[in-house]
């Protein structure tokens, strides 16, 4: 007697999940793009801990999607420009992937990293905004510092200044490693905490080759914390 059949498993399709904060169409507010209309693609999580950190609420809050439906939201937006930002957006490891369908896509893709997560898996054809953690952040031990090293000629590097010892900090470092020459390099007061003038003045002082650089969205929107 014949035994059962069973039936045929249909393929099931790959689906890649992110856990994302928010999604938003704004004023890109940092870097050599500031000014430009962005899409942003906030992810949750991040495993540092900076003092001055203005997006803690990125920390657990979130949704888990896929990564089509974020695409489909974006595609939405009148720009070809996004942003994925945290957090933390590399902690997340289909944050690497996400980045290369965009690419894909035709977007111009900016990721803003905290230099803890290794960039090697990062598509070549992104840019990468390595924030360089001071001594005022209380989080400077946990750089991956040879993210320094594998810098691409398009990448950014950010140094969030806090006061006179976070400057003298960072100024010894730019001038100490080559990963400097010829890049961008950006030197960010923290908002409200150092005026930009004392900071321009500074680097004025010195003749660093920093870029001053303001979170003009805080400029744009006082007082508003979340999709700006």
């Amino acid at each position: 007697m014949c035994g059962k059949r069973r039936a045929a498993r249909l393929p099931t399709r790959s689906r890649t999940l992110l856990t994302v904060n928010e999604v938003f169409f704004s004023i890109q507010g940092e870097g050599t793009r500031a000014g430009l209309p962005c899409a942003f693609v906030r992810l949750t999580g991040c495993p540092l801990r900076c003092v001055y950190c203005d997006t803690a609420y990125a920390f657990y809050e979130g949704s888990r999607r896929e990564e089509d439906d974020v695409v489909a939201e974006i595609e939405r937006f009148p720009c070809r420009l996004v942003l994925l930002t945290g957090g933390e957006p590399l902690s997340q490891p289909a944050a690497f992937p996400f980045v290369t369908t965009l690419l894909d896509r035709g977007w111009r893709v900016l990721v803003e990293t905290s230099g803890h997560v290794p960039l090697d898996g990062l598509d070549a054809r992104a840019v990468a905004i390595v924030d360089v953690k001071t001594p005022r952040s209380g989080e400077s031990a946990r750089m991956h510092w040879a993210n320094l090293d594998r810098l691409r000629p398009q990448d950014e590097v950010k140094f969030v200044i806090a006061d006179r010892e976070d400057y003298e900090w960072s100024r010894a470092l730019l001038r100490e490693r080559a990963w400097t020459e010829g890049r961008t390099v950006l030197f960010s007061p923290v908002h409200d905490v150092l005026a930009p003038g004392e900071l321009a003045r500074w680097i004025l002082e010195d003749g660093l080759p920093a870029r001053v650089q303001v979170q003009l969205h805080k400029y744009l929107w006082p007082g508003a914390e979340r999709g700006i």
